[in-house]
């Protein structure tokens, strides 16, 4: 809104700096910076509200026995990112371009998702809150929206069904009618990966702002006629604008991380994760990127693998030979590592390592093809 507003005043009155305005980089570091201050000035009064009204996290009895002091922390606090990055976004990003409403209906989508599962597990203390097929519907309804849009979209003419084949130049892979149910799948899967991850202080949310920091580079290059050019990618004109919406997610996410990390004042729940972790799939999506995400986010990756393999093996043996064993201490992995005896923040650390080694990965493959 302020974009219009700020536009509408350059072209009427020509002020001296208001040029500015019409950059995206300069809109989205003043998108980053708004939803930083959000963050910090919202923090304490949703966490307060919170802890007044004892909206908290319930012991886990599956989970590892050192989590259990953590029961009775303030969850629910993704209200305090998704707030803080959607209203920068909005302030600042250009809402009319179909690719700004796309993401945000999706986050907005997701969110309610997520506040859903987290309002009948805390408050209406129903043990398995919003129940998995109605929360798997969710999930699949705005991947299906967003598949069908971008499938018969005018604004998408010319590579609406197309994606990036990752370290091959001048190759893209067409999916043809395999592209919605494709959106479906990556939309659910990423959201439900960064659930997963979600398992230690300030871990999912440190990781999914360095995915988004890498994201921001691929949004602005890929809107980009110039740059899209030089590095042989998909020019896709008005992308570009996603770089805003990024970044005020970026900016969020580490306002977000003063709070969440160890130890850590309120947790994301549901709210948070579902959403960020959607947001990243459809990002991916929106700019053609959806090979990369086991790369950019592979941490993301490995903790569903782990999972997955967990709940396989512990089947096979079990009908093997009668009792079921496990590959891992516990899954997701990071819940392996602190039962090997490592101290939660040296996990977060090193995991946030390797995530910034993965985003590294992926900026530079656009240029090693």
């Amino acid at each position: 809104m302020l974009y219009y507003l700020f536009e509408y005043l350059n072209k009427t009155y020509n002020p001296p700096g208001f040029d500015l305005f019409r950059f995206i980089t300069f809109r989205s570091a003043m998108a980053a910076i708004t939803a930083l201050i959000i963050s910090f000035w919202l923090g304490p009064k949703i966490i307060g509200y919170l802890q007044k009204h004892q909206i908290g996290e319930a012991k886990k009895a599956d989970g590892p026995k050192n989590h259990w002091s953590k029961a009775g922390t303030p969850t629910m606090g993704g209200i305090i990112i998704i707030l803080s990055g959607v209203v920068p976004a909005v302030l600042w990003g250009d809402i009319l371009n179909v690719y700004m409403w796309l993401i945000l209906l999706g986050t907005l989508w997701l969110f309610g998702v997520g506040f859903l599962d987290d309002y009948l597990k805390v408050i209406k203390k129903l043990p398995n809150g919003l129940i998995a097929r109605y929360k798997l519907l969710g999930q699949v309804g705005i991947g299906l929206i967003v598949g069908v849009t971008i499938y018969l979209s005018g604004d998408f003419s010319g590579y609406n069904t197309m994606t990036t084949m990752p370290f091959l130049k001048n190759v893209n892979l067409d999916l043809g009618i395999l592209y919605i149910p494709a959106v479906i799948f990556i939309v659910t899967a990423t959201s439900n990966a960064v659930n997963l991850t979600d398992g230690l202080d300030g871990l999912a949310i440190g990781l999914i702002t360095i995915v988004m920091l890498a994201l921001a580079v691929l949004c602005y290059v890929s809107g980009n006629a110039i740059y899209s050019k030089y590095l042989n990618i998909m020019y896709l004109p008005g992308s570009g604008e996603l770089t805003i919406y990024v970044a005020a997610l970026a900016g969020a996410g580490l306002g977000f991380l003063w709070y969440n990390s160890y130890p850590a004042q309120v947790f994301m729940g549901d709210t948070g994760s579902l959403a960020l972790g959607g947001a990243f799939g459809i990002m991916a999506v929106l700019i053609k990127k959806e090979l990369f995400i086991p790369i950019l986010g592979a941490v993301f990756f490995i903790e569903t693998l782990s999972v997955i393999i967990q709940r396989l093996y512990f089947k096979y043996t079990k009908k093997k030979y009668g009792e079921g064993r496990r590959v891992f201490k516990m899954a997701p992995i990071h819940h392996h590592f602190e039962q090997l005896g490592w101290p939660e923040p040296k996990i977060v650390t090193r995991f946030y390592i390797v995530g910034i080694i993965f985003a590294i990965i992926t900026l530079v493959s656009f240029k090693i093809r």
